[in-house]
């Protein structure tokens, strides 16, 4: 599983994130846009540049297929849906969250020790 590597984190988190979401349903790349940046909730904003771009890579890559959706009304759209190689990426990057995870609660653990109390006092 070549999918990951550390010095990709970030990228791999927002990969991750297009798969999932395209994982329960395939969607247009604007649709797309919107659901992951729900799911950032404000952390960080998701362009239209940057997801088409994320995208196509994954596309080349093999994680994605699309599809021209002929529209009723208005243009017609570009539809991606996951692969098989996404879905065994999505597995992959399962292991990583927990890892994360792990990380994160052990960081957080820490605060709640050493500045929790501290924060109770000055509130």
């Amino acid at each position: 599983m070549c999918c990951f590597r550390r010095r990709h984190l970030t990228g791999s988190w927002i990969q991750l994130l297009v798969l999932r979401v395209l994982y329960e349903t395939p969607m247009h790349g604007y649709r797309l846009m919107q659901e992951v940046n729900r799911l950032l909730a404000g952390r960080r904003t998701l362009k239209p540049g940057s997801l088409y771009t994320i995208l196509r890579r994954m596309e080349q890559g093999g994680l994605l297929e699309s599809e021209w959706e002929g529209a009723q009304t208005g243009l017609d759209r570009r539809v991606y849906r996951v692969s098989e190689r996404g879905v065994e990426m999505l597995r992959a990057g399962r292991r990583m969250v927990e890892e994360q995870r792990r990380v994160l609660e052990e960081m957080a653990e820490f605060y709640r020790r050493h500045f929790e109390a501290e924060e109770d006092v000055r509130g």
